[in-house]
This record gives structure tokens, sequence and C-alpha cells, in this order.
């Protein structure tokens, strides 16, 4: 039987099948997107250069799993986390950092108690070992680690809920390592501010960095890196503010890194507006820069455990950046103060970590899927000699190649004169049909999340669902979106509910105006702020004809009121006053909507809670507009498990299809009820 790339290549032009747009026929099934959809939450090497990775499976409900990389080239990688065991902190609720590796252990946290475990993995058989209480009630959550072998402890982040779910204390503690039989309370070291994040300690054990922030700012508005001196005792006996307290600089120092010779460097955005490397003269209490480009040299701290550079010697560092929506990798000559760039097929990266004469580079294109690599350098270390794939969410993206719509990047302009936005386009892509000339494609705008994250261009399968069917489709990063520099990304402050709805509303009109999609079927959609992008343009712009919200904010008051604390003071720089909440909020203007919608919420979510999906759905049902709310079982905050993720897909799919398409599906689904429609 021949494979659907096999298909597709013999096909000749004289007999694709002529079929409107959106009812073509794709290989690319939500059974494949949602069985591709393993998300990677982080991985590190030990002290051996041997790769573990986490991977969190929609087959097993998402459940997170450490993966060793395999030892020949015959085997294959190894499950360290054993059946009854998850690795995931929901520290923020985001989580990230959940593990740690050394040498022949790993410390992980384990999703069902939040509580830490040492594992041995020099046997797979090896039982984990608590390494903190178990505390009834509400859980204690920890993140973001680090080996202390001067005082074998082990220092991290904890986001304690014991006295408050809603208002955690979060604090830097330490936790003895010396005995698992007797298992201590775990020491605070760092209190007093709202969040921290990145302890780090030097190799001699001497000194410990750390990056902190207070409300309202989150840690991309500003952030403090501090500096604390070990005692002989384990305590810190002194402390010193290196960056982010110089209340005439405006600055969000992040990821601080003690280099082999015990210098301490970081990553800033103070002067230029853009996050570059610096470094800490310790004797002067000097911040001087170490390379100065106007790109981006790390990202936003969601989760924690961000990599974005590390050190291949005391002169080389190795690091990536984003500059003009793409992603690039260089080893920077600290003495010389140039870069070198490595020639990689990744055009999207998001970590990297040193192994032994390599590279480990988390990154993806428009023809990789979220992967790993191995990339191994010369002797020199300046030039990449090999580049091999380690671990990828997908191994079918070679198969489908010929289905793949690759994207481009375009410029438009915004309601500001002057100002320009930016979004990822992907026309309809399919090497067996093709539409009559006098058709233009429906199109699915999707506005991303956070909001002050951004959307790339590497291969992603659910996208592909839409455009192997023939839909267009449009990836927007609106102003607050990072990767384009403070300047950019301030543009939401204040914002939040005008800049994106009439950036997304712009794209969309410019895509109309240079003929690539019909008018007359422009969807939305969008998750948690792509959500409340979604539910807004549709409620105070006329342009879409319909839209799908996944876990978005229908009610910026209940969201400030109720929202875990990472993020229940983001909306005060975002929005403003009540009253701004009260004017930007769809829930108290339903009267504006006047087209199909459908809601998709997780019923654990903490971040945006159940209540608002509800809120939304009861008012457009007794308004007498199409609409359709699909509730998740077990879900948070996005949805993991691969039934979800499918039902999702399709049931957007042929939603719009019936309500605004004008055409058939080409696959079965059987459709959900849509109130005031069926």
């Amino acid at each position: 039987m021949s494979s659907p790339s096999q298909t597709a290549r013999t096909a000749p032009e004289e007999s694709k099948v002529t079929a409107p747009y959106g009812s073509w026929k794709s290989p690319i099934t939500a059974d494949v997107v949602s069985g591709s959809s393993k998300r990677l939450g982080g991985f590190a090497a030990d002290s051996f250069g041997r790769l573990y990775w986490l991977e969190s499976r929609p087959n097993e409900s998402g459940r997170g799993v450490l993966v060793r990389q395999a030892e020949g080239e015959s085997d294959e990688p190894t499950d360290i986390t054993p059946k009854d065991f998850a690795v995931r902190t929901v520290a923020q609720e985001y989580g990230g950092g959940a593990f740690t590796v050394l040498e022949d252990a790993v410390v992980f946290s384990n999703y069902k108690d939040q509580r830490l475990y040492k594992q041995s993995i020099s046997s797979r058989d090896s039982v984990p070992l608590p390494l903190t209480p178990d505390y009834s009630g509400p859980f204690v959550c920890y993140a973001d680690g680090v080996f202390d072998s001067r005082f074998n402890r082990y220092l991290t982040v904890r986001e304690d809920r014991r006295e408050s779910s809603a208002n955690p204390t979060t604090t830097i503690v330490s936790i003895d390592l010396s005995s698992t039989n007797h298992i201590k309370e775990p020491e605070i070291l760092v209190g007093g501010n709202d969040f921290y994040a990145f302890p780090r300690i030097d190799h001699k054990g001497e000194r410990v960095a750390w990056i902190e922030w207070g409300h309202p700012n989150m840690p991309w508005d500003k952030s403090e890196l501090w500096v604390g001196y070990i005692s002989e005792n384990g305590n810190i006996k002194n402390r010193i503010c290196v960056a982010g307290g110089d209340p005439s600089i405006v600055e969000s120092p992040s990821e601080p890194k003690w280099s082999p010779e015990g210098e301490l460097f970081f990553v800033t955005d103070r002067k230029s507006g853009f996050w570059n490397i610096y470094r800490w003269v310790e004797s002067t209490n000097e911040v001087l820069p170490v390379y100065s480009l106007d790109a981006e040299f790390t990202t936003p701290l969601w989760v924690f455990g961000l990599s974005s550079f590390d050190f291949l010697n005391k002169n080389s560092i190795a690091c990536t950046y984003r500059m003009n929506g793409s992603s690039y990798l260089g080893i920077i000559d600290v003495a010389q103060n140039k870069i070198s760039l490595l020639d990689i097929p990744f055009t999207d990266i998001n970590n990297i970590t040193s192994g032994l004469n390599c590279l480990y580079v988390e990154g993806a294109s428009a023809v990789h899927p979220s992967s790993i690599a191995k990339v191994t350098l010369d002797d020199q270390r300046s030039k990449a000699v090999d580049f091999k794939i380690m671990w990828s969410s997908s191994s079918i993206s070679s198969l489908y190649r010929p289905y793949i719509s690759s994207p481009e990047l375009i410029e438009f302009p915004t309601e500001v004169p002057g100002e320009r936005a930016y979004a990822y386009f992907y026309p309809p892509t399919n090497p067996l049909f093709r539409s009559s000339p006098e058709e233009k494609p429906p199109l699915l705008l999707k506005s991303h999340g956070g909001p002050t994250a951004e959307t790339r261009s590497s291969l992603n399968f659910s996208i592909q669902y839409w455009t192997s069917r023939g839909w267009a489709f449009v990836d927007v990063n609106y102003g607050g979106s990072t990767g384009y520099g403070r300047k950019y990304r301030d543009r939401l402050l204040g914002q939040w509910g005008i800049v994106d709805v009439n950036d997304c509303c712009s794209c969309a009109k410019f895509l109309v105006d240079s003929g690539k999609v019909d008018g007359e079927r422009l969807c939305i959609t969008g998750g948690s702020a792509g959500g409340y992008t979604t539910l807004a343009a549709l409620a105070f712009r006329d342009v879409f004809k319909a839209g799908a919200s996944l876990y978005g904010v229908a009610d910026l008051k209940s969201l400030a009121a109720d929202s875990h604390k990472f993020e229940s003071r983001y909306i005060d720089n975002l929005v403003g006053d009540e009253n701004e909440f009260f004017q930007r909020s769809p829930i108290n203007f339903v009267d504006k909507f006047s087209c199909p919608i459908i809601l998709f919420q997780g019923l654990e979510d903490k971040v945006v809670l159940p209540d608002q999906a509800r809120k939304i759905y009861h008012a457009l049902k007794a308004k007498g507009l199409p609409v359709a709310l699909v509730e998740y079982e077990g879900e948070q905050h996005g949805f993991r498990k691969a039934e979800n993720i499918k039902f999702t897909l399709e049931q957007q799919m042929v939603f719009f299809a019936r309500l605004v398409g004008n055409f058939q599906v080409a696959d079965e689904i059987n459709p959900m009820k849509v109130d005031n429609f069926d």
C-alpha cells in the first residue's frame, strides 16, 4: 500500500480534483494531530554528557515522563519515571523546571502530590524516595531547583499554598539530601517578595544568584537580579542587587548563570530595549554588555527553567536569539566581542544546553516539529560539524511533507499610521486538490495566548490540519508580542482588548485586500488570552463571521478577582482601572455579538475559571445566537488528553463549515449540538 506522500507525488497536475476550499480530503486527521502532540517539558545533560528530556504524552492523559537517550545506535530511549509517577510541577500554574539531573540521580516534582522525589537513575528498577513532607490540604509546589554540593542540599523555588491557595507564599528554600529516612522541613533562604526564579549557585558554593519581582509587575515588565553570599553554616549572610534596583533604569533581568571561572552572566533589556547578554563585574559592581544586538536573547518567563545560553569555555558562550521572526544559534567570543553563527536546519529555537563537545538544542522549523537536536562542534567549538535529531514531538512530518503549507512572514499596517505588525500566513496546500479559479479560501485567524508571548513558524500539525483541507490560516503576532523588543511589547500596556483586537482585524483585512482570502468567510480562534481577543473581536468589531474560544476570558473583573497569584495583577498594567475592566469585557456587551461562537473549557482550570465560559455561553444562548459549549473533566489550562485535543479540533472544523463555510467537510465527524441552530 502506498503512503500518502507517494500517492501525492505521483498525481499529475491535470488529475487534481477540483473541489471547494474546506472540503478537501487530507491524511492529516485529528487523530494524527492529537497523536503527534507530545510536549517537551524541559531537557538536561548530566556530567557524562547523556541527554534527558521530559515529555508529556497525550495518549497517557498528558502524563509527564522523564526519558534518557538511547545508549547505542540500535537501542531505544529509556523511560526513567515509574508508571505510577508523573513529572510535573504546578508552581505558578504554568510550571516548568520540574526536574534536575546530577550524575546518577534525578530530583523531580511528582504531579499527583507535588512533592519532590530523588531517584537513582543507574537502575531501571529504582524507587523514587520523597524529599519533602507530605502536607495535608493544599499543595506545596517546587520548581527550578539546583544541587548544592558544598552542603549536600537542593535549592529550589517553593510555592506554599497551605495558608492561601489564592495568594501562596513564594520563597527560595534549601532541602537536605543527606537522608531520605527522616524528611526535614525545607529551610527558607530567601523570602519577602512576591515571586522568585532562577536560584543559581556558583561552582564553589559560595554565592547564589536569583531573580525576584513583585506585584503589579510581571517578570518581563520589571524584575531584579540579586546575589547572596553563603556563610559557613549555609545561610545567606550578605546580599547585593546586581540589576533592576535602579529606579531610573527600566529593565527585566533574567537567566543568571555562573561561568566556570565564577563570573555572573545574565540577560537583561536595559538601554536598547532588547534582551541581550551582560556580565557582572563583582569587584566594581558594574554591569557590562557581552554582545549588543537589536535581538531578543531570551523569552518571557512564563515557565521556570529557561536556558537561552550556556558556556563552552571561559571565552565562548553558546546562545540563541530571535530577530525579525527567525531564531539564530551562535557562539559569542567574549574576549573579541564577536559572534559566529552555526548553520543548522532550525529556524525556531527555544532552549539550549551544552554537552561534551556539543550542544543540545530545542527547536523546530517549517518542516521540523518541536525537537531536540544534538549539534556536534569542531575542535575549536566554532562550527557545527553534525546535526542529529535526538527527540521529536512527532515522527510523521516526512510522511506528510507534500501536504505541509509553508508559512510566509508578513508585515501589515496597523490602525496607527507608520506602525507595522507581524504574522505568519499559511496558504491552502493539498497535492491532490485544487479549487475553481473564481473561489477564494476561507480564513482562520489565530490569536496567540499570553498575551505576552510569540507565535512562531515551526511545524504545527494543528495548523496543517486546516490548510490541507483548503483553509487559509494566519497566526498573528499582534502588538504586545515578544520577539521584537520592549517597545513593541509595550504597545499593549493599557491597551489589551484594543491593540490586539485592532491588529488581528487589520491582518484579516490586509489578507482580504491582497486577494488571498474570502472576506465573507473570516473566522477567528484563540486560547486563554487569545480566547479573550477572539471574544473581544467578535463583540466590538464587525470583521469575523464566527469564532472559537478555548478557555478564553469573557469577564476581566472576574479574571482579576479569581485568577491565580502569578497573573492576579497582570491586567492592572494591561487594562487599567475597573471602568476599563467593564468596558473591555465581552460579557458586558452581549448585545453587540452577532455571529456564531463555540467555546471549549477545562473544568480544573485555575487560570481562567470555568464560570467565564459558562457566563458567555448562557448569555449568547439567551440572545438567540448559535452557540455551543464543551467542558472537559480533568483538563486544566490547555488540553493534554489526546481524545480532547481531537474533539476540539474536529468540532471547530465542522462548526465553521456548517455555519459560515458553505462546504461539506470530507471527514466523518459527528457534529455536536449547536444551540439556536440545530
